[in-house]
């Protein structure tokens, strides 16, 4: 991230990628002798802070981790979201019915979801620096193929309750570790493009759950199990044979690559290893030391930052939507007069063309490095989306309304641009692992609200549900603009703290840097 200058000078505590460049030298230097530093860490030894390297180097660098650990990532999150979305896929096969309840016992099991994966996320993260995320990762998904697994067993609404209380426990944890755990690997310049794959794929794989289940549920009656309860059966099995492989997969760092089923030699060389090291320190010179804990001021600091408080608002009034579509999509879609299987396999084409605009939109953004503006476009979109919807007369034909929920639900979501803005404007390590906790815990508490706005009272059309999902997604558009016009009202007051310091206290200032984080006025916001 560039930093402001003064008097034609380089900030201390910051070094560019071009090999002539080299201010952050003595600080890097000094942070080794701080106390919070782990000295065995392995990237200490693979660390070389006047290292010369070209953009051609780092490019083959990135391309080898693309290749190499992006696969494993996705293919965890494709396999989340399969788990998530065949709850959906459920409710459309008569799950309610079958255990003997309406779909407001499904509100009340969503709202509880939202509240205990919310918990989950914020000790995710936490845990994951603790145990590590290449452990605790495969842990979580081998836990939660367990508890899909489980939801054959059920036969009332108490089992259904408790099933989805546990399936929320053990999925809450997985994206804020894995979060931490991409954000040792990537520059802050490169974390967005691949936290839209991340969402990318899980729409990819909402899609291929609802093609799956069009196949499934016809299995209704075969070994005395309902369609829902195979469509549970096959993907909690796919879920564990993936946790192991991953168990065996993930490395622990870009500098533990051999093993397991990575091979006997390590991805990179040792001079690819520096590389790898180096980069993501001179980005982001609080990753020197990425291995430590959270601490209670790392908490503290977040908890009162009102940029971090501004990104969780955004994401629980923007995403609020998200709960009624992604719950009743196919069941709204069944109400166009489709039988349930087309209905499920017609759910497939607004999420694979959501993935398509969201990595569009988002690379778009990582290109010209502007966030504001490209969330707003992302939830006006939502906006129109909602409006259109709601303004179809009851009589409209089935191929009007179904675009009208295929622009709905094909928004490019901004949760991960979002994520992305957040953590480059965070500062340090551990104020964004708290951070990256709190985000997805906001990206699922609105669920608690999120799962009354459509009741069985409103059904089939929830014309009052939708009127609601069109205030939500007004203010996100809203909102967007205020938090990018916060962060360049922040950069201006830094700037003009800079032309206030002497040259003495500039030099400190960039000493003090790494400690003082986003506090620091040398800090400078992404907008």
């Amino acid at each position: 991230m560039d930093l402001p200058e003064k008097s034609g000078r380089t900030s201390p505590g910051y070094s560019s990628l071009d090999p002539q460049t080299h201010e952050s030298t003595s600080l890097l230097r000094e942070s080794s002798q701080s106390p919070t530093y782990d000295a065995t860490s392995p990237k200490d030894t693979f660390f070389i802070d006047d290292l010369d390297y070209s953009r051609e180097e780092e490019g083959e660098v990135l391309r080898i981790l693309d290749r190499r650990l992006m696969p494993c990532i996705l293919l965890t999150t494709f396999v989340l979201n399969m788990d998530r979305t065949n709850n959906s896929n459920a409710i459309s096969d008569n799950l309610p019915f079958d255990l003997g309840f309406d779909i407001n016992v499904v509100n009340t099991a969503t709202a509880m979801y939202s509240v205990l994966f919310a918990m989950a996320c914020l000790s995710g993260a936490v845990i994951a620096k603790i145990v590590g995320p290449s452990r605790w990762i495969p842990i979580l998904m081998f836990s939660w193929g367990l508890v899909t697994l489980a939801h054959v067993l059920i036969t009332d609404k108490s089992g259904y309750l408790t099933v989805r209380c546990f399936i929320a426990i053990t999925e809450g944890g997985v994206i804020p570790a894995t979060l931490v755990y991409l954000g040792a690997f990537y520059k802050s310049t490169e974390l967005a493009t691949r936290l839209a794959w991340f969402w990318g794929i899980q729409h990819v794989a909402s899609a291929v759950s609802g093609l799956m289940a069009s196949g499934l549920l016809k299995l209704r009656g075969v070994a005395g199990l309902e369609g829902w309860k195979w469509l549970f059966l096959v993907d909690g099995i796919i879920t564990i044979v993936v946790a192991v492989g991953t168990w065996f997969y993930l490395p622990r760092s870009v500098t533990v690559t051999k093993g397991g089923l990575r091979g006997r030699k390590p991805w990179l060389t040792d001079r690819q290893a520096q590389i790898a090291v180096a980069r993501v320190i001179r980005d982001d010179i609080s990753k020197r030391s990425y291995d430590k804990t959270v601490q209670w001021s790392d908490i503290k600091d977040t908890l009162t930052d009102f940029g971090v408080w501004g990104h969780l608002i955004i994401t629980s009034i923007g995403q609020t939507p998200n709960t009624p579509m992604h719950t009743y999509l196919p069941t709204v879609i069944k109400s166009f007069n489709f039988n349930v299987y087309v209905a499920n396999a017609l759910t497939a084409p607004p999420y694979l063309l959501q993935g398509i605009a969201m990595i569009a939109v988002i690379h778009h953004s990582d290109k010209v490095r502007e966030r504001g503006y490209h969330g707003a476009f992302g939830a006006g979109w939502q906006l129109l989306g909602w409006i259109f919807l709601r303004s179809l007369p009851s009589s409209a034909g089935r191929g009007l309304k179904y675009a009208a929920a295929v622009m709905v639900a094909s928004w490019p979501s901004t949760h991960p641009l979002n994520i992305a803005w957040l953590s480059e404007n965070t500062g340090s390590v551990g104020k964004r692992t708290v951070a990256s906790g709190m985000i997805i815990g906001a990206s699922n508490i609105y669920g608690v609200w999120g799962s009354q706005i459509y009741r069985a009272d409103d059904a089939p059309e929830f014309k009052r549900g939708n009127l609601i999902n069109i205030a939500f997604a007004g203010t996100a558009f809203v909102l967007w603009f205020a938090q990018k016009h916060a962060y360049l009202f922040r950069n201006a007051q830094n700037d003009a703290k800079i032309t206030q310091l002497s040259e003495t206290e500039f030099a400190e200032e960039g000493q003090l840097r790494e400690a003082k984080g986003n506090r620091s006025p040398l800090f400078r916001f992404t907008t």
